[in-house]
């Protein structure tokens, strides 16, 4: 007889099916959300000119430069977050497992939140150094409309003229926003669906049911990681912005971003971005599930009690 168990992936073939569903999910809803960062990087830029709020600021560009303006930057955000993607939701499990290996999956269980904290960050930090020139190539266009009209004009324009260390000159502050963002979204996740499933049996929900808990669990986690993340988000967009002065270093323009923004100026665009984040975090969880069951790698470790 037959056998028709289908041995599940492992090793490089189960972490590459991680990478694939994450780069899909990140791509997909950064590259869905364009619309919305358009107008958010905008606000944060401008906030004196685009003072109307979300719905203001979509008016705003519409009249301006016409609706075909609300798509700016899409070619570098979704090349860019499909490589963040595949780093970040590969890397997270991946080092996830070996945290595991290190401690123990009895240590791992009782620490899970610092083993969900370093894999996140770890995984983010990689990730990051991807996702890094094609942000900068996003910022600058969404930024300056007359710059450049797509992502390898843009990318070659800014290469050119200012070198490989313009594409990194965030780095600092994408590393400050995108570590702690990225954190906060998997601590927050991986808590609240533990807190749904030890109310309620996994093995008893429809493949729909659990789909929805992915959304409801990432959207919560989606708002938690905007708010945390928000000041060196626009910070990030302040720097990408324009080139710095002759001589100054990026530490030197940090300095200057963050004194002439403050508190307040720290978290222009907050309404805009939760919305934002919230969407697409709830849509990456619910789209990275699928594609992961979809693709039958399933067998990752959990240490959730």
């Amino acid at each position: 007889m037959t056998d028709l168990t289908q041995k599940k992936p492992e090793g490089f073939a189960l972490y590459s099916r991680f990478a694939f569903a994450g780069a899909v999910c990140c791509s997909a809803t950064h590259g869905a959300f364009t619309p919305v960062d358009v107008v958010k990087t905008r606000i944060q830029l401008d906030p004196a000119t685009y003072n109307g709020g979300m719905i203001g600021g979509f008016r705003q560009v519409i009249q301006k430069e016409g609706a075909g303006a609300l798509l700016t930057g899409a070619g570098p955000t979704f090349t860019g977050y499909f490589m963040q993607g595949a780093f970040k939701f590969g890397g997270y499990e991946f080092f996830k497992q070996q945290s595991i290996n290190i401690l123990g999956l009895e240590k791992a269980r009782q620490n899970r939140t610092a083993v969900y904290s370093l894999s996140a960050a770890t995984a983010e930090f990689f990730a990051s150094i991807a996702l890094c020139p094609l942000e900068a190539t996003r910022i600058r266009l969404v930024s300056q409309p007359s710059f450049e009209n797509g992502l390898i004009s843009g990318f070659r324009k800014i290469l050119k003229h200012e070198g490989v260390g313009a594409f990194y000159s965030g780095f600092g502050p994408i590393l400050l926003k995108q570590v702690p963002y990225t954190v906060t979204k998997f601590v927050a996740f991986e808590k609240i669906v533990e807190a749904f499933f030890a109310r309620f049996d996994k093995s008893q929900l429809s493949a729909g049911a659990q789909t929805g808990v992915n959304l409801g669990s990432g959207l919560l986690a989606g708002f938690a990681a905007a708010i945390v993340s928000q000041p060196a988000d626009t910070m990030l967009s302040k720097i990408n912005k324009t080139k710095g002065l002759p001589g100054e270093s990026t530490v030197s323009r940090l300095i200057k971003i963050a004194g002439e923004l403050g508190l307040r100026g720290s978290f222009a665009g907050l309404p805009t971005r939760l919305l934002m984040i919230g969407g697409l975090t709830a849509g990456q969880f619910a789209i990275y599930g699928d594609i992961k069951k979809a693709l039958g790698a399933t067998n990752g470790v959990e240490i959730s009690k």
